[in-house]
């Protein structure tokens, strides 16, 4: 069986995000919101709170004003227009 390395987000300071946990953060900041999302992964929420970009309530899991401003400084990913 071969297994393809996850792709990584970059981060600051050099540390990057694996796209698991990019899309979990990007849900986490969809939930806060008020918006429906479908789920957020575990093990990646728990690594996101280890980064200080996620926190663990009573509620479920929640974006931290790290995680708020980590996406506000990231360039938003867009599909190309092709010219139109």
């Amino acid at each position: 069986m071969c297994v393809r390395p996850r792709a990584q987000a970059p981060l600051v300071n050099g540390m990057t995000l694996s796209a698991g946990q990019a899309a979990a953060l990007e849900n986490l900041r969809r939930k806060q919101s008020g918006e429906t999302v479908d789920w957020i992964n575990i093990a990646d929420a728990r690594a996101l709170t280890e980064l200080g970009m996620a926190e663990r309530t009573r509620e479920g899991w929640v974006i931290t004003a790290a995680g708020i401003a980590l996406l506000a400084s990231r360039k938003p990913l867009r599909a190309p227009d092709n010219g139109r």
